[in-house]
This record gives C-alpha cells, structure tokens and sequence, in this order.
C-alpha cells in the first residue's frame, strides 16, 4: 500500500480506503456482523486504515457495525465520518444542520464508532445556506478543542459544483474535500479538483467505480432491479449509456491483464490533487482487488501529495 499526506492534517493516510455506506443496508445487502469484522480485518491487513462512513447510513448502523468490528485496536485506524442527515429509512433523510442537532449527531456517532474521537468529521452534501452558519462550524471548533474531533472536512457533489464550498473550507477549519469523482464522472476536473489543488486540500475520490459501473462486471443491459439497492433509483437510460461507455473504455484504455475496477481506482489516483479514493466492497475479494491499485504504474510515487 502507498500512503500520502492527506491535505494540511497530519493524517498519513492509504491510497486506497474502504466506504462504508453499503452497511447501511442500501446497496441490496444487509451485512452481518462477522461479515464486517472480516473485511475491516482483511483490509487491515492490505495496509488499508481508512475508513469513511456516515450517521446517515442507516440511522448509525455502518458506524455500529465499524465501532465494533475496529474496538480492539481503534488506535490503528482513522475514521472519517460525516453529520447533516438523519436517516427515516432507505433512501429517505431528512436535513438537519442547526449546531444543537449536529453536536447531537456528533455524540451520537462517538457511540455508535465506540469512539473517543473521530479523526475525519465532515459536513455532508448541504446547501451553501447551511454552509453559512457560523454557529455551526464555532461549535464544531469547541468539539475539536474538547478532544471530540481531530480535524473537518466537506463532502460535496461534483454536479452541484459546489466551488464556494472548496473556496471557504479554510474559512470554516476544513482541511479535505470529498467529491464524487472517476472516469465517467469528470466534471471535477474543470475547476474543484484544482482548486484543492491550489489550497493543499485534502482530496478524497467517492463513488471512483461509479456505484460498480466501472468493475467491469456489469455489460450493457444490465439492470438494478432490486428495490433495496440505491442504484435502482438510477436514470435506467443514463445507466445505459455509461454501461456503453465504460466498454468501450475497457476496450481502448485499460491494459490488457489488468482488472478494470484498479486501474479505474488508479485512474483517479493520477490526478494531481486527488488523495485517496474510497471504493465500497461487499466481500473480501472486491476489497482485495481493489487494493491492487496502489500497485499499477499509474499511482506515482512522485505524486505531490505523496510522503516522502
């Protein structure tokens, strides 16, 4: 595994982590406590010690699920986590920002990861209005003071563009952005991804293998079907047309022997802002194919976020 410093924290973290949202039971799967036990123990064992996940994959279920599987040896991993939702049921959240609120999400999560402190605590898809609130980000200041939380961080989305965000993460103590980024998802490219660049923020890459599209399991006319399984709200067209896309891809760009879902991992890698990228996994045999992205070429060792 290659590690790289994440942004201006003092985090030295792998190129490749593991998400986490697939726990909350959204991805078609509901997972068993010994089935998390033994992907966050393989992963261990492939140097991978990041790990985001979120209060609102299922009502605090990932972070249960990771606060027990990770009790022994806590001091090993870094946690990153993110506060704004409240989960109803699958595919149903309601926004919650207010600094009362999100100081009860926080406490809530330091439960639920039977935690002391969560390394990574970050604002998750809100509006530039919730952005705003100074309340908001004085209180999360004090939870910092108070040993709660390490360092902040913003989760946005590429299609929203949220450049004010990026722009105002100094102003607000974050010090990562995460944003939805991989091959067929490049419009961060135009202007967020540089200017994290520019401000030595840390990049985390969600979504690199756009919700599997880019495994190289799926062919065209694949469907989702299953109404547990976020990717059954999908455009059924779009889906389509990426499915065509991602085939061609793997025709004209990914080396022969090579395993798609790594080199699209790597792909992501290459960017010169971009940190880490945080695939999900439902078994231990994605986790390790995923890992192997941090041996192809493409991941430099010269990388300006790279330790030296």
């Amino acid at each position: 595994m290659k590690y790289r410093r994440l942004g201006k924290t003092e985090l030295k973290v792998p190129v490749v982590g593991i998400g986490t949202w697939q726990f909350g039971g959204e991805w078609g799967k509901r997972f068993t406590q010994q089935e998390v036990n033994s992907l966050l123990g393989r992963a261990r064992e492939l140097g991978i010690n990041l790990i985001d996940t979120a209060a609102c994959y299922g009502d605090h279920l990932s972070e249960s699920l990771i606060g027990r599987a990770i009790r022994a040896d806590r001091e090993r991993w870094i946690i990153a986590t993110k506060f704004g939702h409240k989960f109803h049921g699958n595919f149903d959240r309601s926004d919650h920002w207010s600094p009362e609120e999100v100081r009860d999400q926080l406490e809530a999560s330091l439960k639920a990861l039977n935690t002391d402190t969560i390394d990574l605590y970050q604002f998750h898809s809100g509006s530039d209005d919730a952005f705003d609130s100074d309340g908001l980000w004085k209180m999360l200041e004090r939870q910092i003071k108070a040993g709660k939380i390490r360092y902040l961080g913003i989760s946005i989305t590429s299609r929203s563009e949220k450049l004010y965000q990026v722009k105002g993460a100094s102003r607000v103590g974050a010090s990562t952005i995460q944003v939805v980024y991989n091959r067929l998802e490049k419009a961060p490219e135009e202007r967020i991804l540089p200017s994290c660049h520019e401000r030595d923020l840390g990049v985390l890459a969600r979504v690199p293998l756009a919700s599997g599209l880019l495994s190289g399991k799926y062919k065209p006319g694949a469907e989702f079907t299953d109404k547990d399984d976020v990717r059954s709200l999908q455009n059924k067209e779009k889906v389509q047309v990426q499915l065509g896309l991602v085939q061609q891809i793997q025709q004209a760009e990914v080396p022969e022997g090579v395993a798609m879902a790594p080199w699209a991992l790597a792909w992501c890698l290459q960017h010169p802002a971009v940190t880490c990228v945080i695939p999900g996994c439902k078994t231990v045999e994605q986790l390790e194919v995923n890992a192997r992205a941090a041996d192809l070429d493409m991941v430099r060792d010269d990388h300006p976020q790279a330790l030296r």
